[in-house]
């Protein structure tokens, strides 16, 4: 009649391990995750951390500027950022894609540098996640489309935002 006993101990054994092996896994899953936020862009309403924009020809007149640069807040210290692309228009083009961490020294790092992007009409792209430098701080993070060599690019319309995560 023992060795009924001993098997359903070892069955229960064998049965709490493995609960208490998933339960520290799935804890340990959970405290490495990041937390992450979307900046506010420059310039925004504040209704939403989400730009759109269309291409636009570069400077036609002598003091007008063209609004391939979008530049998003950083209040928090974070350790990494994500760019964030989708394409809008109903058509496709090639452009170019840049991403810049600009620090509170006056100095920037470019981390995205793709001259030639052409995203599929409707899709979305990830950049990152881009960790800080040793010694900097992030004061803002800025997102450039588009150029005045790639004028056939002009009028298509994407969204972007850009996260601060830890």
């Amino acid at each position: 009649m023992r060795v009924p006993f001993i098997r359903t101990s070892f069955a229960a054994a064998l049965a709490l391990t493995a609960t208490a092996t998933a339960v520290v896994t799935a804890g340990a899953q959970s405290a490495g995750a990041q937390i992450c936020q979307f900046l506010a862009p420059v310039g925004g309403d504040g209704t939403t951390n989400i730009v759109t924009k269309t291409i636009s020809p570069g400077a036609v007149l002598p003091f007008s500027r063209p609004n391939w640069n979008t530049d998003f807040f950083v209040t928090a210290p974070y350790s990494t950022y994500k760019f964030f692309f989708t394409a809008n228009s109903s058509v496709s083009a090639t452009y170019p894609v840049e991403g810049f961490l600009k620090f509170t020294d006056g100095t920037a790092f470019q981390v995205i540098n793709e001259p030639s992007f052409a995203p599929p009409t409707g899709t979305g792209r990830q950049w990152g996640p881009f960790p800080t430098y040793p010694g900097k701080v992030v004061s803002q993070v800025n997102f450039r489309i588009g150029a005045s060599a790639d004028q056939a690019a002009t009028g298509f319309t994407y969204r972007i935002s850009v996260q601060g995560c830890n």
